[in-house]
């Protein structure tokens, strides 16, 4: 099942989302995801994003032609950051809940993370490069951070009107969404 997105302005996107119960099935839920992430061309999806408040995101970063990103492609519940380590850099970021927009954000090199697998298997990774900067961008959907939330003022201020379209619906994208403005 395809889910809409949820676009920037909706309350979900801002609150820190719940953990799943151990061992609850979603393995189905994993699967929509996948299939809603793969159905609007992006590399990581976020519980939030289709209107769920729970502690999960999906990844496959195989698109980013990346050495870090090849065969990378997860499912993360209940996940934890345990470490972020390395020099900040910048790299353009975009959001399937944010269309259209994309700026430069400083996250550092390395990540590691305590998560489960959709067969509730636990795994401490670690990872580097684009596919860390995927899990800290879908990490921060599940903490209630967006990647406008790390721009200056003065950007935030210049992006207000895109943003407020966005919340409208008066944006183009070739997925569905749900926006926050529109009953």
């Amino acid at each position: 099942m395809i889910y809409p997105i949820v676009a920037y302005g909706h309350p979900i996107l801002k609150k820190k989302a719940v953990d799943i119960e151990k061992g609850t099935d979603i393995k189905e839920l994993v699967e929509d995801m996948f299939e809603t992430m793969y159905s609007a061309s992006g590399v990581g999806l976020a519980g939030p994003q289709i209107g769920k408040g729970l502690r999960i995101f999906v990844v496959d970063g195989e698109p980013m032609e990346d050495e870090t990103t090849e065969g990378f492609k997860k499912a993360f519940i209940n996940p934890e950051i345990i470490d972020e380590d390395g020099d900040d850099w910048a790299f353009e970021e975009g959001c399937l809940s944010i269309p259209g927009i994309r700026e430069d954000v400083y996250r550092p090199e390395t990540v590691t993370i305590k998560y489960f697998d959709e067969d509730w298997n636990e795994h401490t990774e670690t990872y580097e490069g684009v596919a860390a900067r995927i899990i800290q961008h879908e990490y921060d959907h599940i903490e209630g951070v967006l990647f406008t939330d790390y721009l200056s003022g003065l950007k935030k201020r210049l992006l207000k009107g895109k943003l407020n379209n966005i919340s409208k619906g008066k944006v183009k994208v070739g997925y569905r969404m749900k926006f926050p403005s529109l009953k």
